[in-house]
């Protein structure tokens, strides 16, 4: 059934068809929405859910560690300071292999404060061990969050997963979302009956306990392991998503992309930008593409080496900042392609940092900037539109 709703909803909408167990929270702007609206769901009695009430963001985590050790499919969302602030739980939850689900509406960090969309935050944690996604539109945050269940509770992965959304472009922006029946997602995702171990008073067992030098690198190979495997397990459940609802994603969205000689590299709801900026300079006889980059976690490096194999240039847009460094996804796809023996030119943007609007003039201007740099041999990275008459000498 076609309903309008924001990001921040079809995120709820997702947790109440994935029959969550037990929901654990503590407010933050932009996300706060995701479990009000589940709270209503509770209270109504449309999802009979243990919603537990935290006192922060910590709780929150710990909350959702303690009941999928117990078996329960748990849900909690969090953006920007909130996410920081319960690291040390979200790093707990990878290394316990707990399948909880976690939407992250990425915010700008502060000082100074700021609410509006930024990835950095969502790019601190990318090596604490969780499967990360980030979508394009709300119809992919609704259908990622369900898919992250399967994959996540897969026993060939036993990781969780966060599936990032733009703060306010998607979490507060209204479009109409495919809300699929209730009945066929419980045949896509049935409720968790075969954990491979949960606590048990009648078959106790250690759980996190001290482990010596002589079995931890192992624990730490099959947690690598498991992340590996998780790739192929994320592509045959959005196989197997799309025969039943008639929608995939894969782990990367290739926009013209096959003839393509510049491309840019993106994330969120900006893609769609890029993608009319493609279409335009189409018409100029410029081979432009966009590759927007669905899956951060595990990094899709081969699948990106193969399509960027043949490209002259690549543009990679960072909404996120390393300070002294530069953007992450810039430096995820120069390791990624290092080993190709043509490489492709490849230049970095800086763009959108406290929720800074990225326009398609934008990325028209990054194209013709990229294509430009390529023929001078510049792959200086640049800060798009920034304004240097604010910045003190």
């Amino acid at each position: 059934m076609i309903q309008v709703l924001t990001g921040n909803h079809s995120a709820a909408y997702a947790a109440l068809l994935s029959n969550v167990e037990v929901v654990s929270a503590y407010p933050i702007t932009p996300q706060t929405q995701i479990v009000e609206k589940i709270a209503e769901f509770v209270e109504t009695g449309k999802l009979r859910a243990k919603y537990v009430r935290v006192e922060s963001e910590h709780s929150a985590m710990a909350v959702c560690i303690g009941a999928s050790s117990a078996g329960a499919r748990t849900f909690t969302a969090t953006s920007s300071h909130g996410l920081l602030y319960m690291s040390e739980m979200v790093y707990w939850a990878s290394a316990a292999r707990l399948p909880i689900v976690m939407p992250v509406v990425c915010r700008t960090l502060g000082p100074p404060w700021n609410i509006w969309n930024e990835h950095t935050d969502i790019m601190l944690v990318r090596d604490y061990g969780w499967i990360q996604f980030f979508a394009e539109s709300n119809q992919e945050v609704l259908d990622t969050i369900i898919q992250a269940y399967r994959i996540a509770e897969d026993e060939r992965v036993l990781l969780p997963v966060m599936v990032g959304l733009d703060a306010f472009t998607l979490s507060h922006t209204s479009e109409p979302v495919d809300v699929p029946e209730i009945e066929s997602v419980r045949k896509f995702l049935p409720q968790r009956s075969n954990a491979p171990y949960v606590l048990d008073p009648s078959t106790p067992i250690t759980f996190g306990n001290l482990t010596y030098p002589s079995h931890h690198m192992e624990l730490k190979f099959m947690h690598h392991r498991a992340m590996e495997e998780a790739k192929h397990v994320i592509a045959e459940v959005d196989s197997e998503w799309s025969k039943v609802f008639g929608r995939s994603y894969g782990l990367l969205d290739q926009f013209m992309c096959d003839d393509a000689e510049v491309i840019i590299l993106t994330i969120g709801s900006s893609a769609g930008d890029a993608k009319e900026a493609a279409s335009l300079l189409r018409r100029k006889d410029v081979a432009a593409g966009v590759l927007r980059i669905r899956l951060l976690n595990p990094f899709p490096s081969h699948e990106l080496s193969q399509i960027l194999s043949n490209v002259k240039a690549v543009a990679v847009v960072d909404r996120n900042l390393s300070p002294g460094n530069g953007g992450i996804i810039l430096e995820k796809v120069k390791s990624s392609l290092y080993n190709l023996k043509n490489r492709p030119f490849i230049k970095g943007y800086i763009a959108g940092l406290g929720g800074r609007d990225i326009t398609v003039e934008d990325y028209i201007k990054i194209f013709e900037k990229t294509l430009d740099s390529y023929r001078k041999k510049n792959s200086e990275s640049e800060w798009l539109n920034l304004n240097l008459e604010a910045i003190s000498p």
